[in-house]
């Protein structure tokens, strides 16, 4: 089962975008941030796995490029 790289690395995006204010909340309370922690690990791993599958790899002004082409598949 192929995966598109492209899919992977918007999946770790998601991902990492909801481990900051899982971090947030928890220095604010003063708790060990480890549900923040794993969610940080795994979007670290996604977004590498899609850099390391893609031949020409991704760039900063691609990014949001490929975060539209990928919500817009989901939709149509």
């Amino acid at each position: 089962m192929y995966i598109d790289p492209d899919v992977i690395f918007v999946i770790g995006m998601v991902v990492g975008l909801l481990a900051v204010p899982a971090l947030i909340g928890a220095f604010s309370e003063s708790r060990t941030p480890r549900a923040a922690a794993i969610m940080v690990l795994i979007s670290a791993g996604l977004i590498s796995v899609a850099v390391l599958r893609k031949p020409g790899g991704y760039s900063l002004s691609t990014a949001p490029d490929v975060f539209m082409n990928v919500v817009s598949s989901i939709v149509n």
